[in-house]
């Protein structure tokens, strides 16, 4: 063979060969586009499902935090006997079993939000105990009013838990 027969056949393979380059770029870019528009499309109609679940769970985690708050919690509970720690841990059952119930939401919820939720609930419950220990508790109810002068002095913990909670909700929309 002579040069010249391979110079015209690499004449006409170098443009071949770079047509079909751009080419498949082309399709490939194009192919990967609409793999993420399609993704994107996906993700859009779930995110409409699940928008009322997240709200929801939100919703019930609010619910929570005021119900375990304690100037509603101890005026809700009332006590069954004068014995502080018969109070105490009947209190403190209605906090776990209340948050029992919730537990489920923790999945449509932010792991920093959820995290703080439980935070919010342990230092209720230390609250809760920190008081029965107080030397001026003699019975149930005065450990209903030491708790409750306590929250004249500081904020409950589900009061922040809950600012943070609407905090996060705002942030969906």
């Amino acid at each position: 063979m002579d040069s010249t027969k391979i110079i015209e056949i690499l004449g006409y393979t170098i443009p071949s060969l770079i047509t079909g380059g751009v080419a498949y770029y082309l399709f490939n870019a194009y192919f990967k586009d609409q793999q993420n528009t399609r993704r994107w499309l996906l993700q859009k109609d779930a995110q409409k499902d699940l928008l009322p679940l997240r709200l929801q769970a939100y919703e019930r985690m609010a619910l929570f935090m005021e119900r375990i708050n304690p100037s509603k919690l101890l005026v809700r509970i009332t006590p069954l006997s004068e014995d502080k720690n018969e109070y105490r841990n009947f209190v403190i059952a209605q906090i776990e079993q209340e948050y029992e119930h919730n537990l489920a939401q923790q999945i449509y919820i932010s792991d920093e939000c959820w995290s703080i939720i439980v935070t919010a609930k342990n230092a209720t419950i230390q609250m809760i105990r920190l008081a029965t220990t107080n030397e001026r508790v003699k019975d149930a109810n005065s450990l209903r009013e030491i708790i409750i002068e306590d929250l004249l002095e500081k904020p409950s913990p589900s009061t922040a838990a809950l600012a943070y909670i609407k905090n996060e909700v705002g942030q969906l929309w």
